[in-house]
């Protein structure tokens, strides 16, 4: 019930803020007090609600990684499970992220936007970096530069060095992956407390972006929303659907009607990890699907499995660069999936979790984080109900086929005892 109660806040937070900065910017643009004092002051709360989830994005990521590494099963244990499963995590990510850059590339979303012209400040930077130097600089010579300056990519590999060397450890860093497994916790709920501020953050964006932005640009933001639920709901009700139905005896139909109570909670909380339960059930009790398969691939799914916030996050990077009228060029696709991928990956499984990370693509592109990042968040909650059903019933999909395809060999591997 509180999701869906601050869900409704930040519906009423977006609705509100955006009538009244229309209001201002249509009738009271010549009032000092409404144009300058009220949209001033709004300006300021939505730029420190934008401050305060990018203060949690660098722990958040270094923890979630490291903590998802730690709770992976042994290398006895992983076995062919754990290669299957994690492979079909990232090739349903990379498929994501590949299909949804097509799309952008060519109905590209965000043309005629002409956000250059909002606030004052100037675009300094406009270029992702080349492949090349992305695979260069993704070992950083400095830890603590690293995480000073918030280079996202450094982090996470930072993050999966710390975390594969703690589980080849085993035992003797078991306190260690405990403390870090608390840490995530930690974060996760700061995240959670973060997000109820939303409403008032969301209000001062929009009411900002209202009383400053013109009608051409509502348009291609309701644009980029519109397709970006669109992929989100074909992959959701096609995609999953005839994988399953092709790869199991379970028929597409048969899915898509079992997993109904999964989309619906997903869409009302907004969060992989809130979901677990329901994903466990479902699998379990409604597909059919061991408890061995589930309880290792639906955790490492929350964290791995993230086609839904890859479409959302790779749509908004192409939106974002033809909005303010810097497109990116074909030597940058690459560095870009690449970049979408980890990022995918570190989102984290809590509401919000592809903002933040879009924040992180914003600041890696050198695009104004204050109006860049406002019309991603102002409107993050309507994608993210959708982002979340994709991720997990992507979750319930992959381990299914898991399952379906190992049959008995799975239930003899869980009841060997774990070395």
């Amino acid at each position: 019930m509180q999701s869906n109660s601050l869900s409704k806040k930040i519906f009423m937070g977006l609705f509100s803020g955006l009538t009244i900065g229309v209001v201002i910017q249509a009738f009271l643009s010549d009032i000092p007090f409404f144009n300058d004092t009220l949209v001033g002051l709004a300006s300021m709360a939505g730029t420190m609600f934008v401050n305060l989830i990018m203060m949690l994005v660098v722990p958040l990521v270094f923890v979630s990684i490291i903590s998802g590494i730690t709770e992976l099963p042994n290398a006895n244990s992983l076995g062919r499970l754990g290669g299957k499963t994690f492979g079909l995590y990232l090739v349903n990510t990379l498929i994501a992220i590949s299909v949804a850059l097509g799309v952008a590339l060519l109905l590209q979303p965000g043309q005629g936007a002409d956000l250059p012209h909002v606030g004052e400040r100037a675009i300094t930077a406009t270029e992702l970096p080349s492949i090349s130097g992305l695979i260069v600089d993704i070992i950083p010579r400095n830890p603590i530069e690293a995480f000073a300056t918030g280079n996202m990519l450094q982090i996470i590999f930072m993050a999966l060095l710390l975390g594969f060397v703690i589980k080849l450890l085993g035992k003797e860093m078991e306190g260690v992956a405990e403390g870090f497994r608390k840490a995530n916790t930690i974060m996760m709920t700061l995240i959670t407390l973060v997000m109820k501020l939303a409403p008032y953050g969301v209000f001062g964006l929009m009411l900002n972006l209202g009383a400053t932005l013109e009608s051409d640009t509502f348009l291609s933001v309701a644009g980029y929303i519109g397709l970006i639920v669109s992929l989100l709901v074909v992959w959701l009700f096609v995609v999953y659907p005839m994988a399953v139905g092709a790869l199991t005896n379970i028929s597409a139909a048969e899915f898509r009607r079992k997993t109904r109570e999964q989309v619906m909670f997903s869409l009302s909380c907004a969060s992989s990890n809130a979901t677990i339960p329901v994903t466990m059930r479902t699998l379990t009790e409604k597909l059919g699907v061991s408890k061995a398969t589930a309880g290792f691939g639906v955790p490492l799914g929350a964290t791995m499995n993230m086609s839904g916030v890859s479409i959302y996050i790779t749509i908004a990077a192409v939106f974002l660069a033809n909005a303010y009228d810097v497109p990116l060029g074909m030597e940058q696709l690459p560095a870009l999936v690449a970049s979408v991928f980890l990022l995918s990956v570190g989102a984290g499984g809590v509401p919000g979790g592809g903002a933040v990370m879009i924040g992180v693509l914003i600041h890696q592109m050198g695009l104004p984080a204050e109006t860049a990042f406002a019309l991603v968040i102002a409107v993050d909650r309507i994608i993210d109900m959708f982002v979340t059903s994709a991720n997990v019933v992507g979750d319930a999909a992959v381990v299914t086929i898991v399952d379906k395809s190992e049959g008995e060999w799975l239930e003899a591997e869980a009841r060997q005892p774990i070395s």
